[in-house]
């Protein structure tokens, strides 16, 4: 085995991402063209000399150690071109013996926190191991053939440990990484531990009475404390709603659901605090006769609150913070960042739009955020021309993003800094995704459905506002058209190893012409849709973000237009009994919220008897009975108990929904 191992492991994709891609070109054209250093070694130490005088020296102890003479600071293109210059005249770097291909038979896990402190001293080590006390969740991610690195996500990082078995190139894209890679460590440590039970998902490691020790049941002095938080006092709103109904809110309840919002946002409960912000929007709508009011959206939010409640006092089950979104509220800085642009969605916000750009991080495997609001109601091609980061967010929505002032968030947001120094730059971009890892590219839908399959119920996932956002390669779009009567877009899309997905985009006031340009994009040859998927009436729905044809990237929500395009009317089909009965149990629990609880007609008992016996005859007897305990629950003067009995109710159906 050669004396330097580490130095033969380092591939371009390690090399770049402990440099960067030009200081790599740079170095492999010099090595390649003969002008390259001659190297020696010095016992444990690798010498270059350049043609030009500078000498480089790399001791191990990664390439941070590496000393050269030509004064750079950090690594430079003459540590990357004596790093290649010894692989190519090493002949061990190609033998059997070589460590190369080891990096499936290692653990990160195996370093010991002697290793680690001496990597990152006392006082970070220090830091570290509060941060393990407290508690924090991370994901392991196996090294394979396509991706020979093990990995953990963290979050709001990612660590790569790019050398087997040498801590020194082990790599956050946090500038501050040094806490990063020992929780990594002993994330790989937790998970050796449990990997039969967590699998590929989220976990906790560290912390009183996380998951580590999920089989102890919360203590009486916890169960006391959670039911006088902020998130009790959310559910007892939901209660009171329920109750009193939406039709039936006085002007007086504002104030208390404002206190509610500010008492979940001082006790950093950001998926409760998100899911009240959604509700104050639909009771504002609703007060002010807006089109964006949703009856059953109302419903669906108040049963969040009380799922994520029932979660998170659950000793089994998901951890807490990862219910409730407690786990990382500071911002990490990152290194510089590589990001693909899926596209981006306009939302209405009070009297101002929100503009959200989706950006692929293809290193972590995830995909980010960033927003900016707008004031007024732009629309389409006005958006478009808005400046954002530098660029404007037509560009910016459809290119490729390289920035060094980058901050993310626990919820993967962005936050670009203006900085001198740092810069963002952004190019426009052909929509070549092909680039992007499996865990962001789908091509087998029937596979991306089991994926999401074992996902939690959507009423306890975090709120992130990307965390379902994946890119679908797409074989052939079939089944193309629209309702007039929902003002809805739909189509079957089929994945090109295998499988479907039911493609729905609604008209929205904010994007008059998306629909226009979604449906003409999805007429010339699509090779990839970047979507919101969730699972649900028996298969995949996506939600479209961006759609890459004939070489472009085609937002639909900056389209130019009014909307006033004729689009093929679509037939519909008769939807199935079993999704019939579900969908009018739903409706029931929604007019129950908007009627209020204390106003029901008479006839209501009989109407959910009748929605109960069709659940029945279609199978879902657990979800009949539920709907049974409501009515008996209700009358003249219904209590907290009738609540509950909704809430039982309303989760089993809303998750039923989601798994049909």
């Amino acid at each position: 085995m050669s004396a330097r191992a580490d130095l033969l492991a380092l591939t371009e994709d390690a090399l770049v991402s402990l440099t960067n891609r030009g200081l790599y070109k740079r170095a492999a054209k010099e090595v390649a063209a003969g002008t390259g250093p001659a190297v020696a070694t010095e016992g444990d130490v690798v010498r270059g000399t350049f043609p030009d005088g500078v000498g480089c020296a790399l001791p191990p102890g990664g390439l941070e150690a590496a000393e050269c003479s030509c004064g750079a600071s950090g690594a430079c293109r003459h540590v990357v071109a004596v790093v290649l210059a010894y692989q190519a005249s090493d002949a061990s770097s190609a033998s059997p013996d070589s460590d190369s291909g080891a990096a499936q038979a290692w653990s990160p896990g195996d370093f010991a926190d002697a290793d680690v402190e001496a990597l990152l001293g006392k006082r970070s080590m220090a830091s570290a191991r509060r941060r393990l006390a407290a508690g924090y969740l991370a994901r392991v991610h196996v090294a394979t053939a396509e991706e020979p690195v093990p990995w953990v996500e963290l979050p709001n990082c990612s660590v790569r440990f790019l050398v087997p078995r040498d801590l020194a190139y082990a790599r956050s894209d946090a500038r501050d990484d040094k806490d990063a890679i020992a929780l990594a460590v002993w994330a790989w440590r937790t998970w050796a531990e449990r990997a039969g039970e967590v699998g590929d998902r989220h976990f906790a490691v560290g912390g009183a009475g996380s998951a580590a020790d999920g089989d102890t049941a919360p203590s009486e002095e916890a169960q006391t404390v959670a039911s006088s938080d902020p998130l009790s006092s959310a559910v007892e709103l939901a209660a009171d709603i329920f109750l009193t109904g939406v039709a039936n809110l006085a002007a007086g309840f504002t104030p208390r659901l404002a206190r509610v919002r500010r008492d979940l946002d001082a006790a950093d409960l950001r998926w409760p605090l998100l899911a009240a912000d959604d509700l104050a929007d639909q009771l504002a709508a609703h007060a002010e006769r807006a089109a964006r009011h949703r009856p059953e959206l109302v419903a669906d939010l108040l049963a969040e609150l009380v799922a994520r409640s029932r979660a998170a006092t659950s000793a089994k089950g998901q951890p807490r913070s990862r219910v409730l979104g407690t786990d990382e509220a500071a911002e990490v800085a990152l290194r510089r960042l590589r990001l693909t642009a899926l596209g981006c969605r306009v939302q209405p916000v009070g009297d101002d739009v929100r503009v959200l750009v989706f950006l692929a991080d293809p290193a972590a495997g995830v995909v980010l955020t960033l927003d900016n609001r707008c004031p007024g109601r732009p629309t389409g091609a006005g958006l478009a021309d808005r400046r954002l980061a530098g660029s404007t967010v037509g560009v910016l929505a459809g290119g490729n993003v390289v920035t060094e002032t980058a901050h993310r968030r626990a919820d993967r947001r962005l936050r670009l800094a203006v900085n001198r120094v740092a810069r963002t730059t952004v190019s426009q971009s052909g929509g070549a995704w092909d680039h992007l890892p499996p865990a962001l590219l789908a091509r087998d839908l029937d596979a991306l459905a089991a994926e999401f399959d074992r996902l939690p119920p959507r009423l306890i996932r975090p709120r992130v506002d990307a965390e379902d956002v994946r890119v679908v390669e797409i074989a052939e779009v079939t089944d193309l058209g629209y309702h007039p009567g929902s003002q809805r877009l739909t189509a079957t899309l089929h994945g090109t190893t295998a499988g479907t997905a039911h493609l729905v985009a609604e008209h929205r006031a904010v994007a008059p012409a998306a629909l226009d340009a979604l449906a003409e994009a999805l007429t010339r040859t699509p090779r990839y849709i970047s979507a919101t998927i969730r699972r649900g009436r028996g298969g995949l729905i996506l939600t479209p973000i961006a759609v890459v044809s004939e070489g472009k990237v085609i937002v639909p929500d900056l389209a130019a237009g009014d909307g006033t395009e004729d689009l093929t009317a679509a037939t519909t089909p008769r939807p199935d009994p079993l999704t019939e009965a579900i969908d009018s149990a739903l409706s029931l629990l929604a007019e129950t919220t908007h009627r209020g609880a204390g106003h029901l007609p008479p006839t209501f008992p009989a109407r959910l008897e009748a929605a109960a016996h069709t659940l029945t005859t279609v199978g879902l007897t657990r979800s009949a009975q539920d709907l049974r305990n409501l009515s008996e629950t209700l009358g003249p003067d219904p209590g907290r108990g009738a609540f509950d009995a909704w809430a039982d109710a309303a989760i089993r159906l809303i998750t039923t929904a989601e798994c049909r």
